[in-house]
């Protein structure tokens, strides 16, 4: 078994530099000459590695350092896990006046916000109602944040300065509001020479805008932005023309946590309770609290994996700390990834983490033990979970990337970009039933632009899921065929059935292969644009004997393949000796008038002419066959009976082969034997048996009828 299991692994390597992934790199170098190209492509089932172009180099993998965040929590945390808000009220009610410390304790919970909830008011609102709700109309007092699940800083370390005043950069805390930031709309004035118009949305009394923006004539475009170091102050500048409707900003906000209370103190408002801030307010006891969560779990790894949030990694990053390591900081999040990594048995030195959504160029990951994660995580308890979270084409930050594939459906993936770095892993279902886990990055890319960077990772991408997915058109015609068959009950109605619904298929001889997982033919595993005398049986088999549309495949390949391992030595080659011989398909029938001649398959000159070693020895066989004389006897005369569906292989009067030719018999009461075959040269085609016999004679000793069998 060690032998066996070594030979797979190794043919898998070879098999995929047969599919020539130094093309890859020859083409990253025609298009982005000078950066660095790294690949790894893992096999989900078996866990091996399949190919690599410096796969054990450390690459920045940008956002898709994203993979890592959510693989951990899912992980550690339950399903139903969801950080939580709790408002407590401590103090006292007199008639409708609240007089005390209302405290809000932050969990890191990231989706007070429009992501979830169209308004992003709506917890906010809820925690509002609920005092209301008391009875209460207004706050004297004072409102307190609770911050202490955090460790800071709040700005993340090792980021670029200019990411700080990006959206996308902002600052994280336990208590957000909005991801953080604010929207500045703006569009020109009522003339030329006036200031242009501005508003903050949502606007709760807290982002000072200093609007310096004046309108010209024309469609002009060249405003000008800058955010305070500090303070939330912005300040716009610059030119818009009177004939641009509008645009707009949207920039991180300084202090998060004094942005959350200004939210909250408007919310109050808006929902009929005042505040009146005081200082000196008695201590109280706690008379009431509620607990919130915004979202669940699985929508937080959406917006991390699909949509790329840097804020909710970057919570959740803390937020693993705190649950499980006792600190919510960068630390406690880096220590629960190293802990998880060990216990799934990948090396911690191959990953440099600084963060938990990927935008310090400090992170460092090798693409080998990215793939030997998401091999993991797909084999994983929670891993359709993980899977589901990732985009792909048209979905999440994949919605402009992949478009034309014609199967979308065929991967999923994680984006990564920041200056310089571009990443691309995921998920390709192959054809053969196993999913390849892929990682792509490109590392000092210099001044090649970013457009062309994100199309050469497409095209290689799109490569490796068209070559593990060739003809997949064949399959859908395949599941198509079965489909409109679901009335058709019996396996010999079923043959019946699909045998005929074949019929003007055109002939081709060896028309399919190992595909990508094996160098000697490489053609398609499922092709149904053509078919030999062989794949037209184990086709209509196949969809014969499937419980459902997705069982086709797999049934395919154990029809064609021992052990339904797709690789050139495990396909059943010889009819008798090993597609019927197998006996687990199909068996041959004992007929009145039958015979047994002894034939001995050279199958070491076979395979050695292919550089296959074969090491076992070539034995003799039994072939039971019914005599020519016979055969043309029983095909002259009308069938007695019900319905029935049989193979046919046409013994070889070679010594070395058992047999030259096979189709299906369909046996009808009253009728003459009915031969389908495909015929050579020409296409799938019914005739009366007795006719094909009569242009074989002197050329064939005999046919041996067999039946298939139930699974």
């Amino acid at each position: 078994m060690r032998k066996v299991l070594f030979f797979v692994c190794f043919l898998s390597v070879v098999v995929f530099a047969n599919f020539r992934l130094d093309s890859f790199q020859v083409y990253v170098d025609s298009m982005v000459p000078g950066s660095r190209y790294g690949l790894s492509i893992r096999s989900v089932k078996s866990g091996v590695e399949l190919g690599n172009i410096r796969g054990a180099e450390k690459f920045t993998p940008a956002s898709t350092l994203k993979t890592l965040t959510t693989a951990t929590a899912l992980h550690y945390l339950p399903l139903d896990y969801a950080p939580k808000t709790e408002v407590s009220l401590n103090g006292s009610v007199q008639k409708k006046k609240f007089i005390g410390k209302v405290n809000v304790r932050g969990e890191g919970d990231p989706n007070f916000s429009g992501r979830y909830y169209a308004d992003p008011f709506y917890i906010l609102n809820a925690m509002a109602d609920s005092i209301h709700a008391l009875g209460i109309d207004t706050v004297l007092g004072q409102i307190t944040l609770d911050t202490a699940y955090y460790k800071g800083p709040w700005r993340a370390e090792h980021w670029r300065k200019n990411f700080y005043d990006a959206w996308y950069g902002a600052e994280i805390a336990p208590l957000g509001f909005n991801d953080n930031c604010t929207m500045i709309r703006f569009k020109p004035g009522e003339k030329v020479g006036d200031t242009a118009i501005a508003e903050i949305l949502p606007d709760v009394g807290y982002v000072v805008l200093k609007n310096e923006m004046l309108t010209v004539p024309g469609k002009k475009r060249k405003w000008t932005w800058a955010l305070d170091s500090a303070k939330p102050e912005i300040t716009i500048g610059g030119a818009i023309g009177i004939g641009v409707d509008s645009s707009q900003l949207v920039l991180p906000v300084r202090n998060p946590i004094a942005y959350f209370k200004a939210a909250f103190i408007h919310a109050l408002k808006e929902r009929g309770v005042a505040f009146v801030e005081r200082q000196n307010v008695p201590a109280g006891i706690q008379i009431r609290s509620f607990t919130y969560s915004a979202a669940p779990f699985l929508s937080i790894l959406d917006e991390i994996n699909q949509r790329s949030q840097n804020l909710h990694a970057e919570t959740l990053f803390r937020n693993l700390g705190a649950q499980k390591a006792g600190e919510g900081s960068v630390e406690g999040g880096r220590t629960m990834e190293m802990k998880f990594l060990k216990e799934i048995g990948l090396d911690t030195a191959d990953f440099e983490i600084w963060d938990g959504c990927g935008l310090s160029p400090r992170n460092k990951v090798k693409p080998s033990t990215e793939t030997a994660l998401l091999a993991k995580m797909a084999r994983h308890p929670k891993g359709k979970f993980y899977i589901n979270s990732f985009a792909g084409p048209g979905l999440g930050t994949g919605g402009k990337r992949m478009l034309d594939l014609p199967y979308p459906w065929l991967t999923r993936f994680k984006t990564g970009f920041i200056g310089e770095v571009h990443g691309l892993v995921g998920y390709i279902y192959a054809l053969d039933g196993d999913t390849l886990a892929v990682a792509m990055y490109l590392n000092e890319t210099g001044k090649n632009p970013d457009a062309r960077l994100k199309d050469v990772l497409d095209t290689l991408w799109t490569r490796l899921v068209l070559r593990t997915n060739d003809h997949y058109a064949s399959l859908m015609k395949m599941k198509l065929l079965w489909l409109s068959a679901q009335n058709v009950a019996g396996l010999t109605a079923r043959l019946e059935y699909f045998s005929r619904m074949m019929k003007g298929t055109p002939y081709r001889l060896g028309p399919m292969g190992e595909s990508y997982l094996d160098s000697i033919e490489s053609k398609p595993i499922v092709y149904m644009d053509s078919v030999d005398c062989v794949t037209y049986l184990e086709h209509v088999l196949a969809m014969a004997l499937a419980p459902n549309e997705n069982a086709i495949a797999p049934l395919l390949q154990k029809i064609r393949y021992r052990d339904g391992i797709i690789d050139f030595m495990h396909r059943k080659h010889y009819l008798l000796a090993d597609w019927v011989g197998e006996g687990k398909f199909a068996r041959p029938m004992q007929v009145n008038g039958d015979t047994v001649v002894q034939r001995t398959m050279p199958k070491q000159a076979f395979f050695n002419a292919k550089n296959l070693k074969y090491d076992k020895p070539d034995s003799p066989m039994d072939i039971r066959y019914l005599p020519y004389d016979r055969a043309v006897e029983m095909a002259s005369k009308p069938y007695e009976g019900p319905l029935m569906v049989t193979g046919i292989a046409f013994v070889a009067a070679k010594e070395d082969l058992d047999a030259t030719h096979t189709g299906f018999v369909v046996f009808r009461q009253g009728e003459l034997p009915v031969l389908r075959h495909a015929a050579f040269k020409k296409q799938v085609l019914e005739l009366p048996l007795k006719d094909y016999l009569a242009s074989r004679k002197g050329k064939l000793p005999g046919v041996t009828l067999f039946e298939f069998l139930k699974q």
